[in-house]
């Protein structure tokens, strides 16, 4: 009942925690806004916001919209049950509860008030959760408000800006929401290095080698991950970094094969089983180098061509179905 009263008063510039709204929504604005000639990002990271919210600023935000005292009381009761660790309850008297079906409501109440300061300066900016990035035109222009902004945070909300995640500079040098922006005029969606960075970590991880699962079960799932991810970083506009994406991935799965079939007999039936030449085979099997190289190699490609990878089940992150 609170959200649908109180979102239609927040800024149409806020697109966290909103129904109908989204971090693609988000990342598709700030393009359109660097597009336009914007092209510094004043970009602001609240130093741990979810766990700095000060319970008497935000109670009283709460009261100028809520009458009944019974639910200002459970309100604040919300803020202030405690977190049970190892049987002891700790008190809370900051923040609010990480996870907690209130706690995006009151987030964007709290930074409600940044909204529209901002609106008020005539300010160009997305903001998603404790996320915000402000739009300009000149670096100067950005370190003012970057200044101007921390001491309003700091004297009207009591909340603090981390200075080592904030900067100001160019789209193409910082992320946002897990994406970042190519440079020139028509600045495309890219995936940030910090976002690719994980993507690898996470699928070197399901792929390792010694895990002692069968190839299917790894990609099934390994799939369910790559399914996932393509749904929210498909977004981007740069297709031939998801192919290289495929590739290495659909490599990582041939050296597990290479290495399940362990002994040069097995590797050489194998390898003919699947459709290599008798003489190419005969040379891969009987080769001494290690799985990862091999896992290039014009046989253990032809032995496990991406359609048969596909059928296994494999998701591909480039497009609908592997090809």
């Amino acid at each position: 009942m609170l959200q649908a009263d109180w979102d239609r008063t927040f800024s149409e510039h806020s697109y966290g925690f909103r129904p109908q709204r989204s971090a693609h929504q988000a990342v598709a604005r700030a393009q359109q806004l660097i597009t336009s000639g914007h092209g510094f990002v004043v970009d602001i990271d609240l130093e741990k916001f979810f766990d700095r919210v000060n319970h008497d600023i935000l109670m009283g935000l709460v009261a100028k919209r809520v009458a009944d005292k019974r639910i200002l009381k459970l309100i604040r009761g919300f803020l202030t049950a405690g977190v049970l660790a190892d049987g002891l309850i700790s008190a809370t008297e900051e923040g609010t509860p990480q996870g907690g079906p209130l706690s995006p409501l009151l987030s964007n109440l709290m930074l409600d008030v940044l909204d529209k300061e901002l609106e008020t300066r005539d300010l160009n900016f997305v903001r998603y959760a404790d996320d915000c990035n402000i739009y300009v035109r000149s670096r100067r222009a950005g370190e003012r408000v970057m200044a101007s902004i921390e001491g309003f945070l700091a004297k009207r909300l009591k909340l603090s800006i981390n200075k080592a995640k904030s900067a100001v500079a160019r789209p193409s040098e910082r992320k946002f929401l897990g994406f970042s922006f190519t440079g020139g005029k028509q600045p495309r969606r890219r995936i940030a290095s910090q976002s690719l960075a994980r993507f690898r970590s996470r699928v070197q991880a399901m792929t390792r080698r010694t895990r002692g699962k069968s190839l299917t079960q790894i990609i099934e799932e390994l799939s369910v991950y790559l399914i996932g991810w393509r749904g929210y970083f498909g977004f981007c506009e740069t297709p031939s970094v998801l192919r290289e994406l495929d590739q290495w991935t659909r490599r990582r799965l041939r050296a597990i094969a290479w290495k399940q079939w362990k002994r040069g007999t097995a590797r050489f039936a194998e390898l003919r089983r699947r459709g290599v030449g008798r003489d190419l085979a005969a040379q891969t099997a009987g080769s001494p180098h290690g799985p990862w190289r091999f896992s290039n190699s014009p046989a253990l490609t032809i032995a496990m061509l991406n359609a048969f990878l596909a059928s296994l089940g494999l998701a591909s992150v480039a497009v609908a179905k592997a090809a």
